[in-house]
């Protein structure tokens, strides 16, 4: 099972749109496009992080690829 990420964009850390919370699963998603999809080119796409909030599953997705991300510390 995927660990818990912190995200920040530059010095803002970033927070569930529906829920606030801070805590999210990360995955790689990608932008299908219809023209390559009939030209049977798709992974020619592009690709997103997503951010799945951990509390309430709402999906994030950023095409910026200064997203950081770190490690929840659990105590």
């Amino acid at each position: 099972m995927a660990k818990p990420v912190h995200a920040a964009i530059g010095d803002t850390w970033l927070r569930c749109l529906i829920c606030q919370s801070d805590e999210f699963r990360e995955r790689q998603v990608k932008l299908n496009s219809f023209g390559l999809e009939l030209l049977k080119l798709a992974w020619a796409d592009e690709s997103a992080t997503g951010l799945i909030c951990w509390q309430c599953g709402y999906v994030h997705l950023f095409v910026n690829r200064d997203i950081r991300l770190s490690r929840v510390r659990r105590k």
